[in-house]
């Protein structure tokens, strides 16, 4: 029915062509929001620049418009500081983006070199340089489209500075030097979409549109998409990203007017598209169809193949096994004992080092089924970092507080001597695990933490070599998997105090922390195969 649906639309839209075609009024706005890599889903760029041929083909004048986050999320962008997704993007045909937050997790020197890269403006009114207070980017770009002159406002979220990373904004000092406006109730950011808008107005604007990347979460408040809206008056149309949401309705601006407002989700599961026609603006989203543009999907194809070839190219070394399975021991069918979810490895020690080490956070935790790989004595290749940590995970640092730590110990270790995905591997603290004590956890109705309703199994734990202080504020750096989406049913961070969020992919955490912290090699700091006695089980009472 979607497909079914799709041509039909492409139908309706082709029909008309001839009464259509050159016609003054008329304009066709595709776009994207949270690409983040997608090049394998079903639609695709390539897909996508065959759509978009397909309705100038009919006479329709198309602008092609990303709503930022498409350069990160997959090794495609990795392994390529994000040129690759410039590349197809420049194939595509794109006339405009945004910045989103993850445009600058590969820092800002690249950055700029990405936008220096594409081949379209990129553009935003808060994305500021504080040692000048002036636009890094410009407000706002015009395109021509069936005669018209439609305006392109780009808006990115105060809150890349804690959803990137923040060394992208700060000097080799440590002091920001790049800001987004980030106030404590918006007004800041109302003010500079509303000054482009009349600044796109005064040079001829027939239409203006807000792409922006602010999302709809109420944790992104007061920068959400429909707030900006809800304080600006002069926009006909709000193409937003961010919050990987399907949006299609009307917002009310600060004069009370409707204004469209869309979303794509995520990962190109819809092509957004705005139709402007003898002064009625419509909203669509496109879900299916077909057609593929060749030599787009022709460019794809190179790119895997050098992806492939990217994946045998050594990242970095090391002088000892590190191991998730037992190396010495077998079970009764002789199989591989999986240690990584029960007991501490090296492996598990290297990981959750890379999270407290990279963020300088007190605490690092790893769930050991998000550690799914051995990697030998020798040189190390992306592919095996990436067999390391496949899911795709952001490191994120909370406040947390000492009983926090402890209960998430405690959920963790509740499967003992069992195998447990959520069981953790730490960085910066030690605890003992008296196992002859049965596990006295909760869980709800749907298998998520709900307490401990008696002895705790976890018992002297030390963080920094200090006791842990159940009543203490602590930083805790882990994955956004586990911290904010309440991953193996850790529930007690979700409404933890966000430092950093989701500012860098799990796999590029462990080549970062290989790479500049122990000078490329993993050394003899890591032979103990079992661990570095951070964990100590107790078997029997005393």
């Amino acid at each position: 029915m979607k497909k079914l649906f799709a041509m039909l639309l492409v139908l309706c839209l082709m029909i008309p062509c001839a009464a259509f075609a050159g016609a003054k009024g008329q304009a066709v706005i595709l776009f994207t929001n949270d690409v983040h890599c997608g090049i394998d889903d079903d639609i695709g760029y390539a897909g996508l620049s065959a759509f978009a041929k397909g309705l100038e083909a009919s006479g329709q004048d198309v602008v092609l418009v990303d709503a930022g986050d498409a350069v990160q999320g997959a090794a495609v962008g990795t392994l390529s500081d994000g040129a690759y997704l410039i590349d197809l993007m420049n194939a595509t045909g794109y006339d405009v983006a945004v910045p989103g937050n993850h445009e600058f997790d590969y820092g800002m020197e690249v950055f700029q070199s990405l936008v220096a890269r594409a081949d379209f403006p990129y553009v935003s009114a808060n994305f500021i340089d504080l040692r000048t207070e002036t636009a890094v980017l410009p407000s706002y770009v015009i395109k021509e489209a069936g005669g018209l002159k439609i305006a392109f406002v780009g808006l990115t979220t105060p809150k890349s500075i804690i959803t990137s990373s923040p060394a992208s904004f700060q000097d080799g000092e440590g002091n920001f030097i790049y800001g987004f406006l980030r106030d404590e109730d918006g007004s800041a950011v109302y003010a500079a979409a509303q000054t482009a808008a009349e600044a796109a107005r005064a040079e001829g604007a027939d239409y203006v549109i807000l792409v922006a990347h602010l999302g709809i979460e109420a944790s992104d408040s007061p920068w959400t998409s429909s707030e900006v809206i809800a304080n600006t008056t002069g926009f006909d149309a709000l193409i937003d990203g961010h919050s990987h949401s399907v949006v299609s309705e009307k917002v009310l601006n600060k004069d009370g007017q409707p204004v469209l407002h869309m979303q794509t989700g995520t990962k190109l599961e819809n092509i957004g598209m705005i139709t402007i026609r003898d002064g009625a603006i419509e909203g669509a989203l496109i879900s299916s169809y077909t057609g593929v543009d060749s030599e787009v999907g022709d460019l794809v194809a190179k790119i895997k193949a050098e992806l492939d070839a990217k994946l045998l190219e050594v990242v970095a070394h090391t002088e000892v096994d590190l191991i998730t399975y037992d190396p010495q021991a077998k079970d009764t069918e002789g199989n591989p004992i999986r240690l990584i979810r029960n007991s501490e490895t090296n492996m598990g020690d290297l990981c959750s080092d890379a999270y407290r080490i990279l963020t300088g956070a007190d605490v690092g935790f790893v769930n050991g089924g998000g550690i799914r790989a051995d990697i030998p004595a020798g040189d190390i290749n992306y592919g095996q970092v990436i067999a390391v940590h496949p899911y795709g995970n952001m490191l994120t640092v909370v406040e947390a507080t000492g009983q926090q730590i402890l209960d998430c110990l405690e959920w963790g270790v509740r499967a003992l001597p069992g195998e447990l995905g959520g069981f953790q591997q730490v960085s910066g603290l030690t605890f003992e695990i008296h196992t002859y004590i049965e596990s006295s956890t909760a869980e709800d109705e749907n298998g998520m933490f709900a307490g401990v309703e008696g002895e705790y199994r976890v018992k002297n734990v030390l963080v920094g070599g200090e006791p842990l202080d159940l009543g203490k504020t602590y930083t805790v750096a882990s994955h956004d998997y586990m911290i904010k989406q309440g991953g193996d049913g850790f529930t007690m961070f979700q409404e933890c105090n966000l430092l950093q969020d989701a500012v860098m992919l799990d796999n590029q955490v462990l080549i970062t922390y290989i790479r500049d912290h122990l000078n490329g090699s993993v050394g003899a700091e890591y032979a103990e195969l079992y661990g570095q006695g951070r964990m100590t089980f107790v078997t029997e009472a005393p």
